[in-house]
């Protein structure tokens, strides 16, 4: 089931992140799975806001979770992570899909999030999910910022990509 991050939360949120990073290390990103998740106030400000979803256990325990913003008139996914032990069961698809909805209700024109290019379950899996890669003039001024900020927090040492889904 998925709803709306609750504030008592947020420990968990960053349990997640740090076990979804691990599978990073059998790609030789072992700085990203060694990478910190976001703060708890980092957190608690997308929570606060309704922009913060999680996919729950049948103990109602978030073993997923996804952060949005709004860039460029658009859902911008900061952050989608899930629990290794909880992985290839849709969870993932499931989150992209309630942003989605809740892009759809705002009156947005689509989906954005920058990844890994090369990593199988980062842009290729978004691939299989209707994204696209977008080209560097294609980018709007908020993804531009976006890039630069990734760029100078080092997630650049391996190729990233911005990509775009459209909403119908």
């Amino acid at each position: 089931m998925i709803r709306r991050a609750r504030g008592d939360e947020l420990e968990i949120l960053q349990e997640v992140e740090r076990a979804a990073g691990a599978p990073f290390r059998e790609v030789g990103m072992d700085l990203i799975a060694d990478d910190d998740p976001p703060s708890i106030s980092e957190l608690a400000e997308f929570q606060r806001a309704g922009r913060a979803w999680v996919h729950v256990d049948d103990r109602d325990r978030p073993v997923a979770y996804l952060l949005a913003d709004v860039v460029d008139g658009c859902a911008h996914i900061e952050q989608v992570s899930v629990r290794p032990d909880h992985a290839r069961q849709g969870r993932g698809r499931e989150l992209i899909d309630a942003v989605d909805d809740w892009a759809r209700g705002r009156g947005l024109r689509g989906l954005t999030l920058t990844t890994y290019a090369d990593v199988p379950w980062n842009a290729p899996y978004y691939q299989r999910l209707g994204f696209r890669i977008l080209a560097d003039d294609e980018l709007a001024e908020g993804l531009r910022t976006i890039r630069k900020d990734e760029a100078v927090r080092g997630l650049d040492m391996w190729p990233r990509v911005a990509m775009f889904r459209e909403l119908p």
